[in-house]
């Protein structure tokens, strides 16, 4: 079914982890006829809310994935992407908000402005999204809805403005008053689904009709016509919603709303906020990149009748195939339709083509600019854009953050199929979740965005694939390297009858930073006849991959021949290298050797009442700070740690600055361990070994 784009609304519903998005999204779904009946997140019923379809996240009361889902109000076709809460799944939120078109932004009415709120706001705005919000929980004790106002305005930068008033807080929570159309709004019914129009308490006329004024001031400033309606003093109810509207899609104010989704309080007029205040798809302008650099912005029409450009967003394993889901933000997509895959230049034809509702699927025929779909049966990637094959445009990719934390996986050798399975398909689904075997040591690792994360994914492979898997913190890479120059002479000599082996290598081992590895040959008169100088160097490279300390890769070495012999008969290749190991094995420990570790470049994002916190944080792990600068109320402090003390501290991190902290880490050098460590490292090698 083909809709207009003016009665489209795609919306996110994102928040700080438990402040009522998912029971907002289940109310929203009842009062607009979606579902008949309410069923909460951690409810009595067993049952879970409509939009955790997944059994984990019923178990844990959490949202996981976002789910998408649509319903209809006041004749508008509403799509809802309702994402999680917790920082550790943030990429959901960030690829929801690429392809929508406005946003509610849940807060809690007692806790206010929180970690993952800063987040979203900061997701919002990379993407231009307006966004309207809605003070929830109300009736909960301690709320206070101003005050939740203003942290929006201190700690988001936002302009807030009220667009309504409680009737009530805590238990007392009986309604809002609609400062707009200046009335009283009470929630009758057994859930609210009887929005009854009153007028406003006598004891909250006059803290009504300030809160008006301010309005008025607060939208005017952005509407001419609204300002003359004022000073002729003729304010008519639909000239203030324009003036709110055409603020709101500009940025310059964000609507705020309150009510109670647990207790059926509020939701309605929220919808009706949507309708009204929030971009339509052809209220915002979209691009495209173009050329085979793909270096210059190609601005997109949004109407049916063009080429089709569509996103696709994200992907997930369904019982069918692959399930795409797709924004079209051009042209017309028809069941049976060819398809080019812009990144591959591969053509498909659109099999079957469905709208979402969590995980249940409705089939249709056709889709135009401004909807979200979704597909099955296509192999892509997320992030994959499709044509119709006339354009050769891309969308731009979304931002997706650097995993924090890394653990290695492993199971039996029957389940190892099925978790290579696993592992391939949830790499695919999810950009933050990186799958890699460590060339060193030979171990599958997996990384995420912090220890739910990977717990989550642990908890589907052993539950959808049935496969027992066991995880442990990853081997830290470890080097080996010498401080000291010293020379060495060895002759290997072998007589087993017939023609033996012999071989003399003489020069020098010593340190050189500016290389892994460095091969010099100084031999003069053809002490070492010159087709077996490439067999000495093959005998001392063998040796670096294995040091005699803890085993670790040898780097940082240069290995010199200056002198040598060799015999007309048994000396050969092989003789050359052996020569060459027994040389290295001679000399190694003469070097005064030492082990390295990696450090990493560690940058944490606070605000900066946690500096102090942060730092110590640091400084319990051996790190060094750098330095640090102020911006918007956030530190950015930036230090090196080593890798070895890094591995929890995402966890650690979120606890000491409330979860309001972030870091970024990467590879910046080697350094040598402290003396007490380097022995502790010895020892464990050792003990290995023994077995």
């Amino acid at each position: 079914m083909i809709l207009d784009p003016t009665i489209i609304r795609n919306i996110g519903i994102s928040a700080h982890i438990d402040s009522g998005k998912t029971t907002l999204t289940e109310r929203v779904l009842f009062y607009t006829k979606r579902i008949h009946a309410i069923h909460e997140v951690k409810g009595k019923d067993n049952v879970g809310a409509t939009m955790d379809s997944m059994e984990l996240e019923r178990e844990r009361g959490i949202t996981i994935q976002s789910a998408a889902t649509h319903c209809t109000w006041d004749g508008h076709h509403i799509n809802i992407i309702d994402t999680p809460g917790h920082v550790d799944f943030t990429i959901e939120v960030e690829r929801a908000l690429r392809v929508l078109d406005g946003a509610v932004l849940v807060l809690c009415a007692v806790a206010g402005v929180q970690s993952q709120s800063l987040t979203v706001d900061r997701q919002m705005r990379r993407y231009g999204i307006p966004r309207i919000a809605f003070v929830n929980k109300c009736d909960r004790s301690g709320s206070n809805p101003l005050r939740v106002r203003d942290q929006l305005r201190e700690k988001l930068g936002m302009n807030p403005v009220l667009l309504q008033l409680p009737i009530g807080l805590e238990d007392a929570f009986q309604g809002v008053v609609d400062l707009v159309a200046m009335e009283a709004l009470y929630f009758d019914g057994n859930q609210g689904q009887t929005v009854r129009h009153d007028a406003i308490p006598a004891g909250m006329l006059d803290e009504a009709r300030a809160h008006h004024e301010a309005l008025l001031d607060a939208v005017s400033m952005f509407s001419d016509e609204l300002t003359e309606a004022m000073l002729e003093d003729r304010v008519e109810v639909e000239l203030v919603q324009r003036a709110i509207r055409a603020a709101t899609l500009a940025h310059q104010i964000t609507p705020v709303l309150m009510g109670s989704a647990y207790k059926n309080r509020g939701i309605q007029p929220l919808l009706d906020a949507v309708i009204r205040y929030l971009a339509a798809p052809n209220d915002r302008s979209h691009t495209a990149l173009a050329g085979e650099a793909e270096d210059h912005e190609v601005q997109l029409s949004g109407s049916a009748s063009d080429p089709l450009v569509a996103l696709a967003f994200k992907v997930e394993e369904g019982r069918f195939g692959q399930l795409t889901y797709l924004r079209l933000y051009q042209g017309t997509l028809r069941r049976g339709d060819p398809i080019v895959n812009v990144r591959s230049g591969k053509t498909h034809k659109v099999g079957r083509l469905v709208r979402m509702h969590a995980d249940e699927m409705e089939e249709l025929d056709s889709a135009a600019s401004g909807d979200i779909v979704a597909m099955f049966g296509i192999e892509c990637a997320g992030n994959d854009t499709f044509t119709d094959g006339t354009l050769s445009v891309a969308m731009a990719s979304i931002h997706v953050p650097a995993p924090v934390i890394t653990l290695t996986v492993k199971t039996n050798s029957q389940s190892l199929p099925n978790l290579s399975k696993a592992l391939r398909r949830f790499g695919k689904e999810d950009p933050t979740f990186h799958v890699a075997a460590d060339p060193e040591t030979g171990e599958t690792t997996i990384s995420g965005m912090g220890e739910l994360h990977l717990d989550v994914y642990l908890e589907r492979i052993r539950r959808e694939y049935n496969v027992p898997v066991e995880t442990s913190p990853p081997r830290v890479a470890y080097r080996e390297t010498v401080q000291i120059p010293s020379r060495f002479d060895y002759t290997h000599k072998k007589q087993t009858g017939g023609a033996g082996q012999y071989a003399r290598v003489a020069g020098r081992l010593e340190p050189n930073a500016e290389v892994d590895y460095e091969f010099v040959d100084e031999t003069v008169g053809g002490v070492i006849p010159r087709e077996y100088i490439p067999s000495c160097d093959k005998g001392f490279r063998s040796c670096l991959a294995k040091g005699p300390m803890i085993g670790a890769p040898v780097t940082g070495v240069r290995m010199v021949i200056d002198d040598g012999a060799a015999h007309a008969v048994d000396s050969s290749d092989i003789a050359f290298q052996e020569a060459a190991r027994g040389a290295w094995r001679q000399v190694f420990s003469q070097c005064r050797p030492q082990i390295l570790e990696p450090v990493m470049k560690v940058v944490v994002e606070a605000p900066v009442e946690f500096q102090g916190g942060v730092v110590g944080t640091l400084l319990k792990r051996r790190g060094l700070v750098v330095g640090t600068a102020e911006s918007d109320g956030f530190v950015r402090v930036e230090s090196q740690v080593p890798l070895a003390e890094m591995f929890g501290y995402s966890t650690v991190l979120r606890s000491s600055t409330q979860g309001k902290g972030e870091f970024t880490m990467e590879f910046a050098r080697y350094c040598p361990v402290p003396e007490a460590l380097a022995q502790e490292l010895v020892r464990r090698h050792l003990e290995k070994q023994r077995g």
